[in-house]
């Protein structure tokens, strides 16, 4: 596997890996673990670049004239998008079980 294979691959992975701990992130606010919760956002923000550093690559061939338009990179960039949402809903997710913890107490 080489070129863009690659890096498709690497975005895939990468944003994968970032998705499930902002997965994990909402889990562990449900169990009122906040201190987990954050340290999960911010595991998955530090692969999240990683795939977002990778798409920056392929953005810049492509700004540079060499196609690179492929279903696997399409893949990858609709994976690059999932996992940028998923952090927002866990943000949003920790944020409201705190309050219902707080009004619990």
């Amino acid at each position: 596997m080489e070129g863009l294979e690659l890096i498709a691959f690497q975005i895939i992975s990468a944003v994968g890996t970032a998705r499930s701990s902002y997965i994990e992130a909402i889990q562990e606010a449900k169990k009122g673990n906040f201190e987990g919760a954050e340290k999960l956002i911010a595991e998955g923000d530090e692969v999240f670049v990683e795939g977002h550093d990778a798409h920056a690559k392929l953005l810049q061939e492509e700004a540079n004239g060499n196609s690179v338009v492929s279903l696997l990179i399409l893949h990858a960039e609709d994976q690059l998008m999932s996992a940028e949402g998923f952090k927002t809903i866990a943000q949003e997710f920790i944020d409201l079980y705190k309050k219902v913890q707080a009004l619990e107490k």
